[in-house]
């Protein structure tokens, strides 16, 4: 086959692939996370390989990635226009290619829609332009392990970069068959292990102690928060809660494959949790709009409703009003939401020091310009 025929074939091909996003873009009207939708389609439609699943799976998300951007355009062309953007740098074939859709040249403008929402401290440019490109996955390397985990990546011929504990990988990167999860490393974004400096903060502060900490981590999901706390902090007495009792299952599988075994766990509503002591420091990593990750799902810069900015706003002060009243006399609470939104962030942290609680840190963990996600997290006494 000549290089003609064989490009005219690739064209052929990728051009089915824009086809049938086409269509998945039609018929997805945001109910469900896109992830789901999109396994759910292709379970339905087996004809698909691997390689074609990725392709389309790709081309969807490019299209999300333009937020509401270029309205003009069809669906085709934006998928197209996503998919351009998504590389700096292409072979002239594909530059001829593009050039027959007449896809616009000025950058996207209209990615992120709630720009006036934002904390104050973000770039909302470099924030609004690094939606186009997939987040990178990331690592936590646990205590201890920082060998091994360098020896097994190179041996499997992984490209990596590790930075004191943090390990960065292409995203898809087939880790579980190299390492073992929870154990040896903990999936866990740049920002999000960013936490760990205010936990630092908050063990300087209690060094003069001689007890084991007793943390409450209220709205634990999957234990993420409650495995920084204990490879940090080290001597702690754990309670964990969560309103859903399958994601406490998670949990528990997690937490023995990280080796934590002595905690308490309940199925609890935190805006009216009520354990039965105080604690010397509570975790509320809650539920939020997610602001932050929306490059890593990017449908939401299309389906996300303003309005509910304001109804986590209001979760997140009833959770806060309630979980606080269970802080020791001097304890802490480690606010964390994956929001940009002031509203979910300083907002909080400002009605707080008005409820008689002192600031001691916040920061706005930023990971735009690190093609990983962004966060806010603060640090507060009693």
């Amino acid at each position: 086959m000549n290089d003609q025929s064989s490009t005219i074939n690739h064209f052929k091909r990728f051009y089915s692939h824009v086809n049938t996003a086409n269509t998945v873009l039609q018929a997805y009207k945001g109910e469900a996370p896109f992830a789901h939708y999109i396994r759910s389609f292709f379970s339905q439609h087996k004809k698909f390989g691997s390689k074609d699943r990725k392709q389309i799976t790709e081309l969807c998300y490019c299209f999300y990635r333009l937020g509401k951007s270029y309205p003009q355009l069809s669906i085709e062309q934006k998928i197209l226009k996503g998919y351009q953007l998504s590389k700096k740098e292409w072979p002239e074939e594909w530059l001829s290619f593009f050039e027959q859709y007449q896809l616009p040249k000025q950058t996207p403008e209209n990615i992120f829609s709630f720009k006036d929402h934002l904390s104050e401290s973000i770039d909302t440019a470099a924030f609004e332009q690094s939606h186009l490109l997939q987040p990178d996955l990331f690592l936590r390397i646990r205590p201890r392990q920082h060998k091994v985990v360098s020896e097994k990546l190179q041996s499997a011929n992984i490209n990596f970069i590790i930075t004191e504990n943090t390990v960065r990988l292409p995203n898809g990167s087939k880790i579980d068959e190299v390492l073992i999860l929870n154990k040896e490393v903990v999936v866990q974004d740049y920002s999000s292990q960013r936490v760990s400096e205010l936990l630092n903060i908050y063990k300087s502060k209690i060094s003069h102690l001689k007890s084991v900490i007793s943390i409450w981590d209220c709205c634990a999901a999957s234990g993420g928060k409650s495995i920084l706390a204990k490879d940090v902090l080290d001597d702690i007495k754990l309670t964990v809660s969560d309103i859903r009792s399958s994601i406490l299952a998670n949990l528990k599988k997690r937490f023995a494959e990280a080796g934590i075994k002595n905690y308490n766990s309940f199925v609890s509503d935190s805006t009216i949790a009520a354990p039965d002591q105080k604690f010397d420091l509570i975790i509320a990593d809650v539920p939020c709009s997610g602001s932050g990750t929306w490059a890593r799902t990017p449908e939401q810069l299309l389906f996300f409703q303003e309005s509910r900015i304001a109804e986590y706003a209001k979760l997140q002060q009833n959770i806060i009003s309630n979980v606080i009243k269970y802080l020791k006399p001097g304890g802490y609470l480690l606010y964390i939401t994956c929001s940009v939104f002031a509203e979910e962030n300083e907002e909080q942290t400002s009605n707080l020091t008005k409820q008689g609680l002192e600031l001691i840190a916040e920061s706005v963990l930023k990971g735009y310009d690190q093609q990983a996600d962004t966060m806010f997290a603060a640090l507060m006494r009693a």
